[in-house]
């Protein structure tokens, strides 16, 4: 498994990682800089869902949670705080997927929305669903056992989750020697566990891969489907641009509708350069987020029964109606009649032209 060499410089990484580090560590609002040192950002910064990392802060702020914890096993109990619902729209869409397969395979496919120094890539025997775990080889051997030990422990709460019990009957092989501390793996790990191996894998039955998941929502599936497509879609595009920047901070953030000296403040540069940008790139942020909204709502309402209202709601308007005025200025018409329209297989042109494309 390669890893480019830009998931060290391009801010991808949420700031959820490193508050459960923090947490993990016990640490209080005023202690929160000692998390962040060497990063280049504050420790107030953690508690802001607007900001990304790139792969060097994370690395630096794991080392530090390692350093500042004064225990090697760090990693055993950070991994444990690290559950399905830390992974943000990854994992929705993993905890409404229709079976455990199809769950590992969505977190398989768009791990690189969160966790983009680690990868898993699954394979299939007569006897295992194997699954293979990497960590960037640019990091500090303390650091790559601790990435490894969070992979692991976070597939295992998946596959523990939609099967409703400990994943007992898999067996876990690690490519490291054992650490000083292997015996406390038996207090976490609910599996054999084995190490010098020549790879990282998991090896789960393969009678439990169809394993039908008890929570499976099939209408909140498809949408986090479609939100996942679109913000890995930008993040591994190779156009690096300002507008799919500014398009991927929308993406990831809960309502979608970030002022523009917020995205501006993410991105480390002023409202003005911003803007500068944007203008450069023939587009602008109203136009940048429009289009994120365009997406969304289109999305909900050719793919789901969702109400107007909750639509409306999703992409964070208070008022319904200020979301029909608003649809109407993109499409020409309102929301029900798009509906319409779209199921009966009608092809539908935007009325709001754009100067540029994110």
């Amino acid at each position: 498994m390669e890893f480019s060499d830009s998931i060290m410089t391009n801010a991808a990484i949420p700031m959820t990682y490193s508050r459960v580090a923090a947490r993990a560590l016990g640490l209080s609002e005023r202690q929160l800089g000692l998390l962040t040192m060497g990063a280049g950002i504050e420790g107030k910064d953690l508690l802001r869902d607007d900001i990304h990392i790139n792969g060097r802060q994370q690395v630096q702020i794991l080392s530090n949670a390692l350093d500042l914890a004064g225990d090697p096993a760090f990693g055993l109990y950070y991994g444990q705080r690290i559950t399905p619902a830390t992974h943000g729209p990854l994992g929705f869409l993993v905890n409404s997927s229709p079976t455990l397969i199809e769950a590992l395979e969505a977190f398989e496919d768009y791990l690189p929305l969160r966790m983009n120094l680690t990868a898993i890539t699954l394979r299939r025997s007569d006897k295992w669903l194997e699954c293979r775990m990497f960590a960037s080889p640019g990091v500090t051997p303390k650091v790559y056992r601790l990435f490894i030990e969070t992979l692991s422990l976070a597939v295992i709460a998946i596959a523990g989750s939609l099967l409703g019990r400990p994943l007992s009957d898999a067996r876990l092989e690690l490519d490291y020697a054992p650490p000083e501390y292997a015996g406390r793996y038996r207090d976490v790990y609910p599996l054999p566990v084995t190490f010098e191996s020549s790879e990282n894998v998991l090896r789960i039955p393969i009678a439990l891969a169809p394993t039908p998941n008890v929570s499976s929502d099939p209408r909140n599936y498809e949408l986090a489907l479609l939100q996942c497509r679109d913000l890995l879609r930008d993040m591994t595009s190779e156009y690096h641009s300002t507008a799919v920047q500014v398009r991927r901070l929308l993406l990831s953030n809960v309502n979608h509708q970030m002022a523009e000296v917020d995205v501006a403040a993410a991105l480390f540069v002023s409202k003005r350069t911003l803007a500068r940008r944007l203008k450069e790139e023939g587009t602008g942020f109203r136009e940048v987020r429009d289009r994120v909204l365009i997406s969304l709502a289109e999305g909900y309402l050719c793919n789901s029964q969702l109400s107007i209202d909750a639509v409306a709601s999703l992409l964070n308007y208070h008022d319904s109606s200020n979301f029909r005025r608003a649809f109407k200025r993109w499409f020409g018409m309102s929301p029900d009649e798009f509906r319409q329209r779209s199921r009966r297989g009608e092809s539908v042109a935007l009325a709001l032209p754009f100067r540029g494309s994110p």
